[in-house]
């Protein structure tokens, strides 16, 4: 067979392989097996120097047209191959635009929040303004200015924490009432809700880290009658209208007369169950007349003006008012306890 014969035989066998093969590895097989350094017309190409010097450049010329004719033949085929996988691959990937989409969860307010901002709307609507106060505090505004000096015994009712160099963390939202009271003139009222922090052993009633809020009130002529107002309108907007409310004598150093406020079990109305420990009542605050030493400390006059603060627990609060028996449960941001408050 001649070398003009062999290139033919090249060109058609190349040919009919490049229109039947399976996938991109088999093309580049074939393109190799004919076009390749070792293929099949690199081999023919090699025994030109054979030919006479009239028969080199015609079979030269031929072999070029065969070389042109396979390339061309597997770029057709490597963009046939191309076309198909993308077909294949949007075949694959077709999204219906008709569908409707994937829903995503919506977040939600933790129940502390949603207290926290039920009871700031309440004090809003009584004139009350929001304030708030250092998380990191002086041992002056967490006790001495609030009429608890280094060597009171009341000092040993707190578990501090503290940072050294007269810081501490605070240990309640009262430290915010001295710096609201050294800056401005009465009247006052103000509400101050935040974290707080004490060394408590963590149990289902107890945390080393709590939510207050602390409300203030210096005017001319405030009474024990206000307090009792105001508390009382603030447990009927919580619990509801039929709630009764009693006040139990108690001390606390910055307030003189103290009380503890408890409000009649929702439970069982008063009747006594497990809840309020068969006695009726819940205890949700403590509050009573701001102590004549604090407006003294603070540079206001005790003979002109006089005043009431009060601490609500909100950790207490929120438990008692969702029945929620693990006061934890508040802190370990389990998405089965978070879902039962979306929408609230």
């Amino acid at each position: 067979m001649s070398i003009r014969e062999q290139l033919e035989e090249i060109k058609q066998n190349g040919l009919r392989e490049l229109e039947n093969f399976a996938d991109a590895k088999e093309l580049d097989n074939i393109r190799v097996r004919y076009l390749g350094k070792k293929g099949e017309l690199t081999a023919i190409l090699k025994q030109m120097g054979k030919l006479s010097a009239e028969e080199r450049p015609v079979i030269g010329q031929i072999a070029n047209e065969v070389r042109q004719t396979l390339e061309a033949a597997v770029q057709k085929s490597l963009e046939t191959l191309k076309e198909k996988e993308m077909a294949l691959r949007l075949a694959k990937e077709t999204v219906d635009v008709t569908l409707p989409g994937e829903s995503k969860p919506l977040g939600g307010l933790h129940p502390l929040s949603i207290v926290q901002n039920e009871l700031i709307d309440i004090f809003q609507s009584m004139g009350f303004d929001i304030v708030d106060g250092p998380e990191v505090e002086t041992d002056y505004y967490c006790f001495e200015a609030l009429n608890v000096p280094k060597d009171h015994p009341a000092r040993d009712m707190q578990d501090t924490f503290y940072l050294g160099d007269n810081l501490l963390l605070r240990t309640q939202t009262s430290a915010a009432q001295a710096r609201v009271m050294e800056k401005r003139t009465p009247p006052i009222r103000i509400v101050c809700p935040g974290r707080v922090y004490r060394a408590d052993e963590v149990d289902a009633t107890h945390s080393p880290v709590f939510h207050q809020m602390e409300g203030l009130v210096v005017d001319k002529g405030i009474t024990m009658c206000d307090l009792k107002g105001c508390l009382e309108q603030f447990a009927h907007e919580i619990y509801g209208p039929e709630t009764k409310v009693r006040f139990r004598p108690s001390f606390f150093p910055f307030t003189e007369p103290s009380v503890e406020v408890d409000v009649s079990c929702s439970e069982c109305g008063g009747k006594g169950c497990r809840i309020c420990k068969g006695t009726g009542w819940i205890e949700i605050l403590g509050a009573g007349m701001v102590h004549p030493n604090v407006l003294r400390g603070c540079g206001i006059d005790p003979d002109v003006y006089s005043g009431f603060a009060f601490g609500i627990g909100l950790d207490r609060l929120t438990t008692t008012r969702y029945k929620i028996s693990d006061i934890r449960l508040l802190f370990e941001n389990d998405q089965r306890f978070l879902d039962q408050f979306q929408g609230r």
